[in-house]
């Protein structure tokens, strides 16, 4: 077996796919229900959103901008979590050198 096999077949190599996989199909999820609730608001309640809700802003207003800060919280929320998939990485990869130099011992 090769090193990929090694790597792809292992256990902590399909926890860390599986768990990468579960945080970007969430956070896109919530991003697309998010982005999507404005153009949805402003067609199916209008009153609503055009009610003011500070000084001369509405509601429309607030929530296309509260979309950036989302898409920024959600980009620093990714990085933090990034770096947890960096350590598990670091960790597969010095594990199947120790395999692979075991491996080559035996030849």
């Amino acid at each position: 077996m090769n090193q990929w096999d090694r790597i792809h077949n292992s256990p902590d190599y399909r926890r860390m796919i599986a768990q990468k996989e579960r945080f970007v199909l969430t956070a896109t999820a919530f991003f697309l229900a998010y982005y999507f609730a404005l153009p949805v608001l402003v067609g199916y309640w209008p009153d609503l959103m055009k009610r003011e809700a500070w000084g001369v802003v509405n509601w429309a207003y607030l929530f296309a901008f509260s979309q950036f800060l989302m898409t920024w919280a959600l980009a620093y929320l990714y990085m933090r979590v990034a770096k947890r998939f960096d350590h598990m990485s670091a960790k597969i990869l010095a594990q199947e050198a120790i395999t692979a130099a075991g491996t080559e011992g035996d030849k």
